[in-house]
């Protein structure tokens, strides 16, 4: 017979468990639920208002540059020294010369540096909600217990404290400047308080402005752009129309067309109700119904901003 060539199976080593040929699978072993150490959250459940407060103290710091970048501090830093030089020269002025008012009345102030807060706006305003559209973090703050009514607030609120406190401290610079000269208290505390009422309107004002541009583009470059040719050109086509007026003699014109500014808006406001004269040659005042007109056109805008920016971002499906 023919030799056998077939070789044997190889014998299995020493702590080889394959299993040999026609044996059964071996059985999976069973699902085990390993305890990693999760642990339920027991603390406080800090829930909207936390958040809406966060965002507006976050917003409110990034409109100054805190917490960012040195480059970002440059520009909002640099735009509160212009704002607060000028008052301080007056105080310098007044105190040395011993002289019995401040050259200029506080309600005023902001009117004749409606520049810079334009420039600030500009700059701050697309900052504020345009890089969250562009870097798409919006969904980020709803994933949080918030609202769309809560980050409108919080965004409108801490832009608008912004350009409070660049408007607010040149005010508290000449009053304190005044009591150093040693003016009347009863009347530099009445000029203060007219004053903050009037930057107050003015903060509110254009900073619904700023954001319900500025959230149309998440590019931050048309924002900027887009927000001072809305200050300025309204602004110079105004005082354009009014300067006409007056030389035509139709002074009784001067405060209607205030109505269609922003800037002059706040200046008929302020010179009817807030004791302080108009910046037009001559301090030639608005009548009284020109005045109260552009206070409810004035809160009638701020109201319409915030509703803008909620069905802004309603479309956007937050």
């Amino acid at each position: 017979m023919p030799a056998d060539h077939t070789s044997p199976a190889p014998a299995a080593a020493p702590g080889d468990h394959r299993p040999g040929p026609g044996a059964a699978p071996a059985p999976h072993a069973p699902d085990v639920i390993h305890n990693i150490g999760y642990r339920h959250y027991d603390g406080p459940r800090l829930g909207r208002s936390y958040a809406r407060r966060s965002l507006f103290v976050q917003s409110l710091r990034g409109a100054y540059g805190l917490g960012r970048s040195a480059k970002s501090k440059v520009l909002p830093m640099l735009l509160l020294g212009v704002m607060c030089l000028p008052a301080g020269i007056m105080v310098a002025v007044t105190v040395v010369t011993k002289a019995h008012s401040l050259p200029l009345d506080y309600s005023r102030y902001a009117i004749y540096l409606q520049a810079v807060i334009g420039l600030y706006l500009a700059a701050q305003a697309p900052q504020s909600v345009s890089r969250d559209l562009r870097f798409k973090t919006v969904p980020l703050y709803f994933s949080r217990p918030i609202e769309r009514v809560d980050y409108v607030t919080a965004k409108f609120a801490a832009l608008a404290a912004a350009l409070f406190l660049l408007t607010a401290t040149p005010l508290l610079i000449l009053y304190i400047g005044a009591l150093l000269a040693e003016l009347d208290l009863a009347d530099q505390t009445k000029g203060l308080g007219q004053g903050l009422i009037a930057v107050a309107l003015l903060s509110l004002l254009f900073a619904g402005i700023g954001l319900v541009i500025s959230a149309l583009t998440p590019r931050r470059g048309f924002g900027v752009a887009a927000v001072i040719a809305a200050l300025t050109l309204p602004y110079g086509a105004v005082s354009a129309l009014q300067g006409i007026a007056y030389v035509q003699g139709h002074e009784a014109a001067i405060g209607w067309l205030g109505l269609f500014s922003p800037t002059t808006l706040i200046d008929a406001v302020q010179s009817t109700f807030l004791g302080g004269r108009s910046s037009f040659p001559e301090g030639l005042a608005p009548t009284t119904a020109a005045g109260s007109l552009a206070l409810v056109i004035t809160l009638a805008t701020i109201a319409a901003s915030f509703a803008l920016l909620m069905r802004r971002y309603r479309k956007a499906g937050l």
